[in-house]
């Protein structure tokens, strides 16, 4: 057997030109272990690396063998054990490829190939089946707004920039420092010069030579510039990423009976873009899970997301819960306030109509946005027809149907449209 070694003179991106090649080689597998992570992981620790590992008989490399070509002669030895139609047993664990199985003395095999995806790879594959255009991507997976502040002083930059108490106290401190030897003679020299003329007349040698050094002392102090261009400092701004205050968003989910396992991912997907998306404008943000069923409770997001608990569906009990979270912890004149609201729209007729007046009157005017998804492959359910009469009055609140992953996005879509002013923009 043959094996052909590239040898040749590569330039200094080879080995991010082979990463993207072996990325795009098996985005399959990457995509199915990019699946499994964002099931496992938390909102918050959604824009990490993940480790990705892919089965050894997936990466095998192409080789060049010898073809049969020519003319062979061939001999095939027979055997003495088996005859035509006859089942061979399963070998002993061991022999094969070494993974799996009981333990064994015998045979050997090979480990799973892993490596780690970056932040921005994850990223990517993490977009790639919610069809987002590439200008959204760019929003989410970067920060392109920023702000100057201040970075301290430099010993360079333009005139409009100087600092003269910064200037001034340098030049200051650096006169002392060097003028200080000089003072400290001339002040010793003037006392030694009155104690001399007590004693001596002004023609004495001593007198004249005492007199020439407190001259040049003097004039080497006199000598030492005010101001050098060495004392001279500048404002110094850096560019740094612009936050905005403070944000809490409230996650809120139906989790009776009708909302499965696969309408829970979808409703996860739809928190995570919308965590990604304070997170690029806010500094600190909190989150509040809310789930319900015939009663609403606060949890923490594992048992958001897992917890097997179910029942019938009374959706005002969680915004009932949400509001008065919102009195106690967050104050509006100090939190930018989010919600998203995920339900297969099934609701108890009487109880949408509170819905809508809890929205109306005591929620909406609290907060900057308010989405709501409904998650059905069927008819608008009761609680949608609700809550598009309280739409019409609010432009803060989007609501939008999705049927899979694939339509999470038009709903998403929403929060990136600008909206009209509603009096209470973002800190």
């Amino acid at each position: 057997m043959s094996h052909l070694i590239d040898r040749r003179l590569n330039g200094k991106n080879k080995s991010a030109v082979n990463r993207e090649r072996f990325l795009r080689r098996f985005r399959a597998q990457i995509r199915q272990s990019v699946a499994r992570a964002i099931k496992g992981r938390s909102i918050t620790d959604i824009s990490s690396g993940e480790k990705v590992s892919i089965p050894v008989r997936d990466v095998s490399e192409p080789t060049f063998h010898h073809g049969s070509g020519g003319t062979r002669e061939v001999v095939h030895p027979g055997n003495e054990e088996f005859v035509t139609g006859d089942r061979i047993a399963r070998p002993d664990g061991g022999g094969g490829a070494g993974r799996g199985g009981k333990a064994s003395d015998q045979g050997g095999g090979e480990d799973d190939f892993a490596f780690e995806l970056s932040r921005e790879e994850f990223m990517n594959f993490f977009f790639e089946d919610l069809a987002l255009p590439n200008l959204i991507k760019t929003q989410l997976t970067g920060n392109s707004e920023w702000k100057t502040v201040r970075a301290g002083y430099t010993s360079d930059g333009t005139p409009t920039n100087i600092s003269i108490v910064r200037s001034l106290r340098g030049a200051q401190a650096r006169r002392i420092a060097l003028g200080a030897p000089s003072l400290a003679r001339l002040h010793e020299a003037e006392e030694e010069l009155d104690e001399l003329l007590e004693r001596c007349d002004e023609d004495d040698p001593q007198v004249r030579e005492l007199r020439r050094e407190i001259h040049q002392l003097r004039e080497k102090a006199s000598n030492i510039p005010f101001l050098d261009p060495f004392d001279l400092r500048y404002n110094n701004r850096a560019r740094v990423p612009k936050p905005t205050s403070q944000a809490v968003m409230f996650c809120i989910m139906d989790v009776s009976g009708s909302m499965d396992e696969a309408k829970k991912d979808i409703a996860k997907r739809f928190f995570i873009l919308l965590y990604l998306f304070l997170q690029k404008s806010y500094d600190k943000i909190e989150l509040v899970f809310i789930r319900h069923h015939t009663s609403a409770m606060e949890v923490d997001e594992e048992n958001f997301f897992h917890s097997r608990e179910s029942g019938g569906t009374v959706v005002s009990s969680a915004l009932v819960l949400m509001r008065d979270i919102i009195q106690q912890r967050y104050p509006t004149d100090e939190w930018n306030i989010y919600a998203a609201q995920a339900s297969d729209g099934d609701n108890w007729d009487s109880d949408s109509a509170n819905c809508g007046q809890l929205l109306d009157t005591q929620l909406l005017p609290l907060v900057q946005y308010f989405a709501y998804i409904e998650i059905t492959e069927g008819e608008p359910q009761n609680l949608w027809y609700e809550y598009l009469r309280v739409q019409a009055g609010h432009p803060q609140f989007a609501m939008q149907k999705i049927r899979n992953v694939a339509d999470i996005y038009p709903v998403f879509r929403e929060l990136f449209k600008r909206q009209p002013s509603t009096g209470r923009e973002p800190a």
